[in-house]
């Protein structure tokens, strides 16, 4: 058990890394290429959906059938749902806000009191995305460690570390432009990724201590996961379409062929 969560703790750390290493683009370069951000963001939209299905619900519908008193299609699918209506709610609760502040006055003030709603807006994101890393590393003890289960835990992590990248540089960059120093727009950005090895940890908890919460689980983190894969990441990674209509899109269909491949040859 304390491996299984010690396990978890250092893939979250790694997520977190990632949008410390986003963040970090302010201390380099103006800008980060917006046609290499395309394309991280695109595959890992790509990884994210496979890993949703592969990693997830299948699991959650295989842990339902064995152990749950209830249809394994009803925990899949409400769990999905949770998981999906969890990241609108939060989504929501930041946009309010977002709006009310715009309102209430003009200026460099009111921008950075943006970028702080993004700060927020990011923060509430990255926590069912540490919970998704968590509840897959947690569910290692039920599988007793088999080459799928862990390579879809690590692929999980993988996918959710390459999104944590643009999330990064997307807090650091505007504060940097809205002249805060180079390591103030570090420091912010990279903040927004410091829930993750602690919903990490609570994930992996919950699931190594609450057998019957295990489907639901997976299911809830495929939801939250897919709501940000096809809400935010591919819309994102579209926004240079017209100048290079596939570019990204093969970016997604890589991603999704490669966990598909992973979870397949291994299983």
């Amino acid at each position: 058990m304390d491996v299984i969560v010690l396990m978890a703790l250092i893939a979250t750390l790694g997520t977190w890394l990632v949008t410390a290493l986003g963040a970090a683009t302010v201390v380099f370069f103006k800008s980060p290429n917006p046609r290499e951000l395309n394309l991280m963001l695109g595959f890992a939209s790509g990884v994210m959906i496979a890993a949703s299905f592969w990693s997830l619900l299948q699991p959650a519908i295989a842990r339902a059938e064995a152990a749950s008193n209830l249809p394994a299609y009803f925990v899949a699918t409400a769990g999905f749902l949770l998981g999906a209506i969890f990241m609108w709610g939060s989504d929501k609760v930041v946009t309010l806000t977002r709006r009310r502040v715009s309102n209430t006055g003009e200026g460099q003030n009111t921008c950075v009191g943006r970028i702080m709603m993004l700060i927020l807006s990011i923060t509430l994101h990255n926590i069912p995305e540490g919970l998704a890393v968590g509840v897959a590393f947690g569910a290692l003890q039920k599988s007793g460690f088999t080459t799928e289960a862990l390579m879809g835990a690590v692929t999980i992590a993988i996918g959710i570390g390459l999104q944590n990248f643009p999330e990064g540089a997307a807090v650091s960059v505007p504060l940097r432009r809205e002249g805060y120093s180079r390591k103030k727009s570090f420091l912010c950005g990279q903040a927004s990724g410091m829930v993750e090895p602690i919903a990490g940890v609570i994930g992996a908890l919950l699931v190594v201590y609450v057998e019957a919460i295990l489907p639901w689980a997976l299911a809830f983190a495929a939801g939250a996961m897919i709501l940000v894969a096809v809400h935010e990441l591919i819309p994102e990674c579209q926004k240079n379409k017209e100048a290079q209509p596939y570019f990204a899109t093969m970016g997604i269909v890589l991603g999704f062929a490669v966990m598909m491949l992973l979870d397949v040859m291994l299983g």
